[in-house]
């Protein structure tokens, strides 16, 4: 008689436990917690919740760059490169004082910003060089780039003496200038990247006003 009584309370025990595990599911709906309680009763592993994946790492704002850099980059170290060049055979054929002080000027502004463009290509992980332009447009000298002197404009220049050389010099950098500053602004309006932006318009603002010195310093000769 004691076994069979001990049936019904076995029964009743099954049942309790099954409402506790039903008013459980009802409170908690189908959470992550409900089936990890339900498991756990039931003896089975838990299951892992599921997780949106993580997203990707974006780039950071001092890295970021696009093609319109790149080029800005390449072509300004090549332009800056000649004028640099032009400067420097100014400080033994120039006659005008005004003339050599600018190139000395030009040359000390531009030698950093090269260096600087040069270390944005090696992070970046390009050239210093461009590739060549297999149709260069008209007047654009080496590499598309607007204001480049030609091989035989630089001959000229060298070959160039006294006053001669002071107005030949004046006459082509302002050329040069004007074709940075042109580039400039395409940086400006293409770039990505937010240093060579800033870059970008600090060329323009101090080549623009030495253009307007340079053609000053003509008008005087």
């Amino acid at each position: 008689m004691s076994e069979n009584r001990s049936v019904p309370r076995r029964l009743a025990s099954a049942a309790a436990a099954g409402a506790g595990v039903l008013t459980l599911l009802t409170a908690c709906g189908n959470s992550e917690s409900a089936m990890v309680e339900l498991a756990g009763l039931a003896g089975a592993p838990a299951a892992s919740p599921t997780r949106e994946p993580a997203e990707s790492p974006t780039r950071q704002p001092g890295a970021s760059f696009d093609d319109a850099d790149v080029a800005f980059a390449q072509m300004m170290i090549q332009h800056h490169r000649q004028a640099v060049e032009m400067a420097d055979l100014a400080e033994t054929r120039a006659t005008n004082p005004e003339v050599g002080q600018l190139a000395a000027k030009i040359k000390e502004a531009q030698q950093p910003e090269i260096d600087t463009m040069a270390g944005w290509l090696s992070e970046w992980g390009e050239p210093e060089t461009p590739s060549p332009s297999p149709t260069p447009s008209e007047g654009m000298g080496d590499h598309g780039m607007p204001g480049m002197m030609a091989p035989e404009d630089m001959r000229k220049l060298e070959a160039a003496k006294g006053a001669e050389f002071d107005r030949m010099f004046l006459q082509m950098m302002i050329a040069h200038h004007e074709g940075a500053i042109e580039m400039a602004k395409t940086e400006r309006e293409q770039g990505a990247s937010p240093e060579a932006k800033e870059l970008a318009k600090t060329i323009e603002t101090t080549q623009q006003a030495e253009v307007e010195q340079m053609r000053k310093m003509l008008d005087r000769m």
